[in-house]
């Protein structure tokens, strides 16, 4: 059993960084004021020819694609006074592979908080095989190695982003449908490269912040927080001895 508890305390380390991590990445993925900040500050529809306000409404239909069970998205727009999809059958074939990768990712994150959420209650409260300097150890080692991990990959980044942006989709794709023409395909000219940059120092930053929230609870709690201390006492009567 003490190997299972050892194995269990590291998934739940392991656990901390992932499940925040994640959980920003839904958060982000679902807040309807990136998809407008991308589509005003890149100046989607001079880019595009498309109205904002179609381009708005292919933002709210992605953010619902990624969440539902539908197989494709389309989306009709107008350009030059003529109705036209907003998405081509190369854009909306990789859009598939996209949302394949948030429902992986919101899947994970959702199998990490209940896996924090069960071993603290089942360890700590249920069976009480650890106090809460044992929990705040635990969660002090999650936090650094989440920021350790999110720092490395944070330099990784931003001293080469480009390079690291090809490199992630060579990773998370088994094709080249990822590579779009922005002269004329609309996922680009709606999201742009150098969005994704802001977008990565966003979730980057976030989650630091949350990470080391974590660290300095945690590590205020375990510095003042005293162990307990066991006291002695002399049977009644008895006199101590003298060496």
């Amino acid at each position: 059993m003490g190997l299972v508890r050892q194995a269990a305390a590291l998934l739940f380390i392991i656990a901390i960084p992932v499940a925040l991590i994640t959980t920003t990445v839904r958060i982000v993925a679902n807040e309807p004021r990136l998809y407008t900040y991308a589509i005003d500050h890149y100046d989607a529809p001079q880019r595009s020819g498309i109205a904002r306000d179609d381009l708005l409404r292919g933002g709210r239909e992605l953010r619902a694609y990624f969440n539902n069970d539908e197989e494709e998205i389309f989306v009709r727009v107008e350009q030059d006074g003529r109705p036209i999809p907003l998405f081509n059958s190369r854009e909306t074939a990789h859009l598939r592979d996209v949302k394949t990768l948030f429902q992986t990712s919101f899947r994970v994150q959702e199998g990490a908080v209940i896996f924090i959420l069960v071993y603290v209650v089942g360890v700590f409260i249920w069976a009480r095989e650890g106090g809460l300097r044992a929990l705040a150890t635990q969660v002090l080692l999650g936090g650094l190695l989440g920021m350790a991990l999110i720092a490395g990959v944070g330099v990784f980044a931003v001293t080469g982003f480009d390079q690291s942006f090809e490199q992630f989709h060579l990773i998370a794709f088994d094709n080249d449908l990822w590579r779009l023409d922005p002269s004329r395909d609309h996922l680009l000219q709606m999201f742009p490269e150098a969005f994704w940059r802001d977008v990565s120092l966003w979730v980057g930053a976030a989650t630091f912040v949350e990470l080391a929230s974590l660290v300095v609870g945690s590590g205020l709690y375990l510095l003042f927080s005293k162990r307990p201390e066991v006291a002695y006492s002399l049977p009644k009567g008895a006199q101590p001895q003298v060496p």
